[in-house]
Protein backbone atom coordinates (compact mmCIF):
# COMPACT_ATOMS: atom_id res chain seq x y z
CA UNK A 1 0.00 0.00 0.00
CA UNK A 2 1.38 3.40 -1.04
CA UNK A 3 0.33 6.51 0.84
CA UNK A 4 0.77 10.10 -0.22
CA UNK A 5 1.71 12.60 2.47
CA UNK A 6 1.33 16.36 2.32
CA UNK A 7 1.07 19.28 4.72
CA UNK A 8 1.16 23.02 5.01
CA UNK A 9 -0.89 23.60 1.87
CA UNK A 10 -1.92 27.03 3.20
CA UNK A 11 -4.73 27.58 0.64
CA UNK A 12 -2.38 27.33 -2.35
CA UNK A 13 -4.93 25.83 -4.76
CA UNK A 14 -2.58 25.39 -7.76
CA UNK A 15 -0.13 23.43 -5.61
CA UNK A 16 -2.93 21.35 -4.08
CA UNK A 17 -4.07 20.44 -7.60
CA UNK A 18 -0.49 19.49 -8.56
CA UNK A 19 -0.20 17.28 -5.50
CA UNK A 20 -3.47 15.48 -6.25
CA UNK A 21 -2.42 14.91 -9.88
CA UNK A 22 0.95 13.64 -8.70
CA UNK A 23 -0.65 11.22 -6.22
CA UNK A 24 -3.03 9.98 -8.92
CA UNK A 25 -0.13 9.33 -11.35
CA UNK A 26 1.76 7.49 -8.61
CA UNK A 27 -1.37 5.47 -7.79
CA UNK A 28 -1.32 6.10 -4.06
CA UNK A 29 -3.93 4.18 -2.10
CA UNK A 30 -4.43 6.67 0.71
CA UNK A 31 -3.46 10.27 1.54
CA UNK A 32 -2.50 11.84 4.86
CA UNK A 33 -2.41 15.61 5.42
CA UNK A 34 -0.44 16.80 8.46
CA UNK A 35 -2.26 20.10 8.92
CA UNK A 36 -2.43 23.77 7.98
CA UNK A 37 -5.05 23.47 5.27
CA UNK A 38 -6.31 26.94 6.32
CA UNK A 39 -9.76 27.25 4.65
CA UNK A 40 -12.55 24.80 3.88
CA UNK A 41 -12.32 25.64 0.16
CA UNK A 42 -8.77 24.21 0.15
CA UNK A 43 -10.05 20.92 1.56
CA UNK A 44 -12.85 20.88 -1.00
CA UNK A 45 -10.24 21.24 -3.76
CA UNK A 46 -8.08 18.50 -2.29
CA UNK A 47 -10.95 16.02 -2.03
CA UNK A 48 -12.62 16.93 -5.34
CA UNK A 49 -10.25 14.84 -7.47
CA UNK A 50 -8.68 12.56 -4.87
CA UNK A 51 -9.50 8.97 -5.89
CA UNK A 52 -8.63 7.35 -2.56
CA UNK A 53 -9.16 7.54 1.19
CA UNK A 54 -7.96 10.48 3.24
CA UNK A 55 -7.28 11.59 6.81
CA UNK A 56 -5.90 14.85 8.11
CA UNK A 57 -5.18 16.70 11.34
CA UNK A 58 -5.58 20.33 12.25
CA UNK A 59 -2.49 22.52 12.23
CA UNK A 60 -1.73 25.66 14.19
CA UNK A 61 -3.10 27.91 11.41
CA UNK A 62 -6.38 26.05 10.91
CA UNK A 63 -8.76 28.49 12.58
CA UNK A 64 -12.03 27.42 10.99
CA UNK A 65 -12.01 23.91 12.40
CA UNK A 66 -15.78 23.40 12.27
CA UNK A 67 -15.87 24.22 8.55
CA UNK A 68 -12.79 22.10 7.82
CA UNK A 69 -14.28 19.13 9.66
CA UNK A 70 -17.65 19.50 7.92
CA UNK A 71 -16.20 19.79 4.39
CA UNK A 72 -13.93 16.78 5.04
CA UNK A 73 -16.88 14.72 6.31
CA UNK A 74 -15.13 14.48 9.70
CA UNK A 75 -11.91 13.10 8.21
CA UNK A 76 -9.87 15.99 9.66
CA UNK A 77 -9.39 15.58 13.39
CA UNK A 78 -7.42 17.10 16.26
CA UNK A 79 -3.88 15.76 16.53
CA UNK A 80 -2.48 13.35 17.37
CA UNK A 81 -4.49 11.03 15.14
CA UNK A 82 -3.63 7.38 15.65
CA UNK A 83 -4.57 5.12 12.77
CA UNK A 84 -3.71 1.72 11.36
CA UNK A 85 -3.17 1.38 7.61
CA UNK A 86 -2.03 -1.85 6.01
CA UNK A 87 -1.30 -3.20 9.48
CA UNK A 88 1.07 -0.33 10.33
CA UNK A 89 0.55 1.84 13.41
CA UNK A 90 0.72 5.49 12.30
CA UNK A 91 0.53 8.74 14.25
CA UNK A 92 -0.41 11.87 12.30
CA UNK A 93 0.44 15.16 14.00
CA UNK A 94 1.12 18.72 12.88
CA UNK A 95 3.85 19.73 15.33
CA UNK A 96 6.12 16.87 16.40
CA UNK A 97 6.86 18.75 19.64
CA UNK A 98 3.24 18.27 20.72
CA UNK A 99 3.78 14.56 21.44
CA UNK A 100 6.27 12.49 23.38
CA UNK A 101 7.90 10.34 20.71
CA UNK A 102 9.44 8.05 23.32
CA UNK A 103 6.07 6.97 24.72
CA UNK A 104 4.16 6.66 21.45
CA UNK A 105 3.73 3.19 20.03
CA UNK A 106 3.96 3.73 16.28
CA UNK A 107 5.96 2.46 13.36
CA UNK A 108 5.47 5.71 11.44
CA UNK A 109 5.03 9.26 12.71
CA UNK A 110 4.00 11.86 10.14
CA UNK A 111 4.51 15.50 11.12
CA UNK A 112 4.77 18.94 9.52
CA UNK A 113 4.90 22.54 10.83
CA UNK A 114 8.57 23.25 10.01
CA UNK A 115 7.94 23.54 6.24
CA UNK A 116 11.15 21.52 5.79
CA UNK A 117 11.15 17.97 4.40
CA UNK A 118 12.64 15.39 6.71
CA UNK A 119 12.96 11.63 6.76
CA UNK A 120 14.66 10.11 9.77
CA UNK A 121 14.77 6.65 11.27
CA UNK A 122 14.59 6.54 15.02
CA UNK A 123 15.14 3.43 17.13
CA UNK A 124 11.52 2.31 17.11
CA UNK A 125 9.84 4.31 14.33
CA UNK A 126 10.21 6.21 11.09
CA UNK A 127 9.58 9.99 11.08
CA UNK A 128 8.38 11.66 7.86
CA UNK A 129 7.79 15.38 7.36
CA UNK A 130 6.77 16.08 3.72
CA UNK A 131 7.74 19.75 3.90
CA UNK A 132 5.40 22.37 2.53
CA UNK A 133 3.04 21.62 -0.32
CA UNK A 134 2.02 25.27 -0.45
CA UNK A 135 5.57 26.41 -1.17
CA UNK A 136 5.00 29.84 0.34
CA UNK A 137 8.14 29.92 2.52
CA UNK A 138 10.71 28.01 0.52
CA UNK A 139 9.40 28.65 -2.97
CA UNK A 140 9.33 24.85 -3.50
CA UNK A 141 6.36 22.57 -3.14
CA UNK A 142 7.08 19.14 -1.70
CA UNK A 143 5.16 15.98 -0.81
CA UNK A 144 6.13 12.47 0.26
CA UNK A 145 5.14 8.96 -0.74
CA UNK A 146 5.79 5.88 1.35
CA UNK A 147 5.27 2.21 0.62
CA UNK A 148 3.88 0.86 3.88
CA UNK A 149 5.03 -2.69 3.22
CA UNK A 150 8.69 -1.66 2.88
CA UNK A 151 8.56 1.56 4.94
CA UNK A 152 10.63 3.33 2.29
CA UNK A 153 9.62 7.01 2.08
CA UNK A 154 10.70 9.50 -0.56
CA UNK A 155 10.33 13.27 -0.85
CA UNK A 156 9.23 14.71 -4.20
CA UNK A 157 9.28 18.31 -5.40
CA UNK A 158 6.34 19.31 -7.58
Amino acid sequence: MRIGILADTHDNLPQIRKAVRFFKRRRVNFVLHAGDFISPFAVRELLRELPCGFYGVFGNNDGERVGLSKVSKRRIKPPPLKIILNGRRIILVHDINSISMETEKAELIVSAHTHKPEISRKSSFLLVNPGECGGWLSGRSSVAIIDLEKLNPAIFYL
